[in-house]
């Protein structure tokens, strides 16, 4: 393994000064994007994938939880593959490594804020404040949030909400290890939701959106206004449900349901009725969580969520789309975060049907490129 590392280190330790890659550490696989500033625009220069499955012995598509050193032999072998060549970096925390809270608090100067944020946010981290690391800011106000819905008047009392997240620091050290392991320099760690948002969704948008990030084992939901994240929530079924029911149930083995799992999808006439109707089940109580964390916004806010943006690996079966469509009841479609980085034409029919599961690396990418600024 030493060899390994030194041989990955020598090729991409020149790096170029134009050059970053986004990292995305999920819990089924690592992506990688590499982005190039040419002329003010983000160029597409290598991307990969490497599942993580087989490092622990399981299937390709199964999350896993594997120690920091075996993250770092994984990440070290995409590199490699993807031929890398800078370690210019951000990198991605999950959301489940992660502890998100959004929260009241009367209008102050920053000076009192900064003093009384920890102190609240002591009853949302169900650890010792000692043992966290806390980053925390205040959610841009909303001009008509501020007057009272049923009489159209401004609210006597201000309020201003904060959003603050805290990360384990046994978490952060794991990831620096990694970082150490594999020889990149990153600059920042970042939750995933955010890197997520900053990709699929247009800028200048204002209206509310619901990001919807169907992962191996779990499935994340974020509503954003503004372009900013004002609510998020973690639901702990994803899209190896699926295939895991279709092994049970058929008596296959698990790699060959997943298989079929990408073969048949969701619901169409043409695909097998009892795989569909396993994804169908599997995704009902997913899409019936995630309605109701978007009509609570709904109604907390008084104003609609206009859009529902699907992303991740598991927004690529084959129906969801019109299944989520009915169930939200809005307008609901496939992000393609590629669209905000130039391309290959070659690439652009590949890049459409898999970018959604390059949404986070992206992300990571396109804050990192800011810093050449």
């Amino acid at each position: 393994m030493a060899n390994l590392f030194e041989n990955i280190l020598s090729k991409i330790s020149g790096g170029n000064n134009n050059s970053i890659i986004g990292v995305d550490i999920g819990s089924s696989s690592i992506k990688v994007v590499q982005l190039k500033k040419n002329k003010g625009k983000a160029v597409l220069q290598t991307y990969g994938e490497i599942a993580l499955g087989p490092y622990a012995g399981i299937e390709i598509g199964r999350a896993t939880k594997l120690p920091a050193e075996t993250v770092a032999e994984a990440m070290l072998d995409l590199l490699k593959e993807a031929n890398v060549s800078t370690p210019d970096a951000a990198m991605s925390i999950p959301m489940r490594s992660s502890m998100v809270s959004v929260f009241k608090m009367p209008d102050m100067k920053n000076q009192q804020l900064a003093q009384m944020v920890p102190i609240e946010a002591r009853k949302y981290i169900p650890v010792p404040i000692a043992e966290v690391s806390l980053d925390w800011f205040v959610i841009p106000k909303i001009e008509d949030e501020e007057m009272i819905p049923e009489t159209g008047k401004p609210s006597p009392q201000k309020f201003q909400e904060v959003m603050t997240v805290a990360i384990h620091n046994d978490i952060l050290n794991d990831f620096n290890l990694v970082v150490n392991k594999t020889g990149l320099k990153t600059s920042f760690f970042e939750v995933e939701m955010f890197s997520t948002a900053r990709s699929v969704l247009e800028p200048g948008y204002l209206m509310p959106v619901m990001i919807v990030d169907i992962g191996a084992g779990a499935t994340k939901v974020y509503i954003t206004e503004r372009g900013v994240v004002r609510a998020s929530h973690i639901i702990g079924k994803g899209s190896q449900d699926i295939t895991i029911a279709v092994s049970k149930s058929l008596g296959v083995p698990v790699d060959f349901a997943e298989k079929l799992k990408r073969s048949f999808g969701a619901n169409s006439p043409q695909q097998d009725e009892v795989i569909a109707n396993i994804s169908d089940i599997t995704m009902n109580p997913i899409f019936t969580d995630a309605n109701n964390i978007l009509l609570k916004f709904q109604k907390e806010h008084n104003k609609n969520v206009s859009m529902v943006l699907l992303t991740g690996g598991g927004a690529l079966l084959k129906g969801l789309t019109e299944k989520a469509q009915q169930k939200f009841g809005i307008q609901t479609i496939i992000s393609n975060p590629f669209d905000k980085v130039e391309t290959p034409a070659f690439l652009e029919g590949i890049l459409q049907q898999t970018g959604v599961m390059f949404a986070g690396a992206i992300g990571l990418a396109m804050r990192k490129l800011q810093e050449l600024d």
